[in-house]
C-alpha cells in the first residue's frame, strides 16, 4: 500500500496500473464501516484508492471542521490488509490551490431536503470535492455508504448528469451490536449518551413495523409519534421524514420507502435511515 499527498504523484502511480480502478472517498477517522467500503471496492476492481481528506467546503459556519478528528497514521494502519493499493491524503492547499474556490457544483432541488435544510451549503461542497476526486482518480467504480442516503442520491445524480460514467455502489449501513450506525462523530457521545444512542435505530425499526402493518398509512401521525419517542429519550430531532427511494414525496401508491432521520444527542449529530418494502 502506497500513500500519496499530491495529485501528480497519485496520477503517475495510477497511470502505471492496469485494470479497473475503484475509489472510496472518506474524511478519515476510519471505522469498520469505512473498512467495509474498501473491501467492497476490492471485490469490484483491480486497483483500490481510498482518499482521506477533511473537506472544508462541506462544513458550514460554526460546524466542526477545526475539531473534526484527523487520524491519518491510525487510518493507514487500519487500511493495511483490507486490499487497498493507494491512499490519497492531500492537503487543503493541494485540493484547493484557489480558496475559496471560484467554481461551484450545485446539485439543485435535492439539496434542499433533509440535511440541506439545516446545512444549506453542505451538499454543494460535497458535489465539488467528489467531482474533483472523480477527475483526479478517474475511477471505474466508486463506493459510498448508504448511511448518508441523501449524499448517495446526490452523487448518483452528479455522476449521471455530468457524464462521469462511474459505477456508483451504495453499501449497506454497518452497525454496532446494539444497532447504532457507525460514524466518526459517535466519538462525540459521552458514555451516558452512547447508552441512549441505539434508541435512534430502534425508533426507525418500530416505525417501519407500523408502516408494514398499517392498511391505510397516516404518515404525519406516525412521524409525530416517532419524533416524540426520540425527544423523550433526550434527542433533539433535526428531521424525521419518509420518502420514496428516489427521495420524492411519498404517496399511498409507493411501496419502496425510506425513513430518514438526523438528531442531536449532546454534541453529536447522528444520521440514520431504514429502507422499507411495503409490497
Amino acid at each position: 500500500m502506497q500513500i500519496f499527498h499530491t495529485i501528480n504523484e497519485l496520477q503517475a502511480a495510477l497511470s502505471a496500473t492496469q485494470g479497473k480502478i475503484a475509489l472510496v472517498p472518506t474524511m478519515g477517522n476510519l471505522h469498520n464501516g469505512h473498512l467495509t467500503l474498501a473491501k467492497i471496492a476490492r471485490n469490484h476492481a483491480d486497483v483500490v484508492v481510498v482518499s482521506i481528506f477533511v473537506n472544508p467546503t462541506q462544513f458550514g459556519v460554526g460546524e466542526d471542521f477545526d475539531s473534526y478528528p484527523r487520524t491519518l497514521d491510525a487510518d493507514v494502519a487500519a487500511l493495511d490488509g483490507v486490499g487497498v493499493d493507494f491512499v490519497f491524503a492531500p492537503s487543503v492547499d493541494e485540493m484547493y490551490p484557489t480558496y475559496p474556490p471560484n467554481v461551484q457544483v450545485l446539485s439543485g432541488e435535492i439539496t434542499k431536503l433533509l440535511c440541506g435544510k439545516s446545512r444549506p451549503t453542505h451538499f454543494d461542497g460535497v458535489g465539488l470535492v467528489v467531482s474533483k476526486l472523480f477527475n483526479i482518480v478517474r475511477p471505474d467504480v466508486a463506493v459510498f455508504g448508504k448511511k448518508d442516503y441523501q449524499q448517495l442520491a446526490i452523487i448518483r445524480q452528479l455522476n449521471d448528469e455530468l457524464n462521469f460514467g462511474i459505477d456508483i455502489i451504495g453499501a449497506d449501513i454497518v452497525r454496532a451490536d446494539d444497532g447504532l450506525a457507525l460514524s466518526s462523530r459517535n466519538q462525540y457521545l459521552s458514555a451516558d449518551e452512547r447508552a441512549v444512542a441505539p434508541v435512534l435505530s430502534q425508533t426507525l425499526k418500530a416505525l417501519a413495523d407500523k408502516l408494514i402493518q398499517a392498511s391505510i398509512i397516516d404518515y404525519d401521525a406516525l412521524i409525530d409519534d416517532a419524533k416524540a419517542t426520540l425527544s423523550q429519550a433526550g434527542f433533539v430531532v433535526d428531521y424525521l421524514e419518509i420518502y420514496n427511494r428516489q427521495l420524492q414525496t411519498v404517496s399511498q401508491a409507493d411501496k419502496a420507502l425510506v425513513i430518514l432521520v438526523a438528531a442531536w444527542l449532546g454534541k453529536a449529530r447522528l444520521l440514520d435511515n431504514l429502507e422499507v418494502d411495503l409490497s
